[in-house]
């Protein structure tokens, strides 16, 4: 059956590969951007752009969410944010509006269209496993403390209060998902996989000997893309108002490990030399993910192997 889904930050990584995903499904998709003169993600087809109805937003306005909140969805993926730690580390006052207040703004605006009769959607907040900071190291689990360490990280556990908060208050149907590292073709080089093949290749290309890296010892887990937004369209049909899933793979790697890695597959080895421009001070040493709520409850698995993931990345950014 076909549902107005609205997904906010569609003109991002991973709005670009939400809307493909609900146009796959056959849902009516309208999707939220920057306004802009040409705010279209790139990585959709023509065919599928023209398929979504888009709309300007900036959550910085609040009669800018009202406008596009006020329409008849029947679920709401939000995406919209700063999501970059190092963007939010240089800007923290802006990656707490963005990230806590747009969203705060967002779920209020819902809640009176609730309250008014025109809609009761679904409300899909994704947050971030940075939310639990450094804690222990093993398989993080919902009921973990919250103990953010950044302020990407702190703005986003903050985005999660305010959403919550206005469940609580206006019965607006919130659900939250936590996304653990993911990555796939189109990521920014902000992020830990594609940069490192993009410094590798250029390595490569040059001759140079050595590769300027980040702390290489922190353990990861990474997740397709494509396995994360199927997590997110499950949670739009069975995620429980009011409650919190993590989306994770649950098998950590080393970053020492995928850079290894990422070598045997470009087929350069250069020496990794530790740059402290590229080392976040507060790192968290271990992320990795129990994913069994969201798993028992919607059967969700995911599918890629990391092996396979790694492979693809290589070769969606081949020369």
């Amino acid at each position: 059956m076909a549902r107005r889904i609205f997904v906010t930050g569609a003109d991002g990584f991973v709005g670009s590969w939400m809307i493909r995903r609900l146009l796959d499904d056959g849902h009516d998709v309208y999707g939220a951007v920057r306004p802009a003169p040409d705010a279209r993600p790139p990585m959709l087809t023509t065919e599928e752009a023209q398929a979504v109805r888009w709309l300007p937003l900036e959550l910085g306005d609040d009669d800018s969410v009202r406008r596009v909140a006020d329409l008849p969805y029947d679920a709401v993926v939000h995406l919209a944010a700063v999501a970059s730690g190092a963007q939010a580390k240089r800007e923290p006052a802006t990656a707490w509006l963005v990230n806590a207040v747009g969203t705060a703004r967002l779920a209020q605006a819902l809640a009176d269209a609730r309250a008014a009769g025109r809609a009761d959607p679904v409300f899909l907040v994704v947050s971030t496993a940075e939310v639990y900071g450094r804690g222990n190291a093993v398989a993080r689990r919902e009921t973990d403390p919250v103990a953010p360490c950044s302020p990407y990280g702190a703005s986003k556990a903050a985005a999660e209060i305010a959403a919550l908060e206005a469940w609580r208050r206006t019965g607006v149907r919130v659900v939250i998902a936590r996304a653990f590292p993911h990555t796939g073709p189109g990521q920014d080089p902000r992020f830990v996989m594609p940069a490192l093949i993009e410094r590798l290749r250029f390595a490569k290309r040059i001759g140079a000997p050595v590769v300027k890296v980040g702390n290489l010892e922190p353990v990861r887990e990474f997740l397709h893309v494509r396995d994360v937004v199927d997590a997110y369209a499950r949670l739009l049909s069975r995620g429980e108002p009011g409650e919190v899933y993590n989306v994770a793979r649950g098998e950590g790697v080393p970053l020492e490990e995928v850079f290894r890695l990422l070598c045997d597959r470009i087929g350069y080895h250069p020496i990794p030399e530790l740059d402290p421009d590229l080392v976040r001070p507060a790192d968290i040493p271990h992320l990795v993910g129990d994913a069994s709520k969201l798993s028992g409850l919607t059967g969700w698995r995911p599918r890629v192997s990391f092996t396979d993931l790694v492979a693809e990345m290589v070769h969606a950014q081949a020369d």
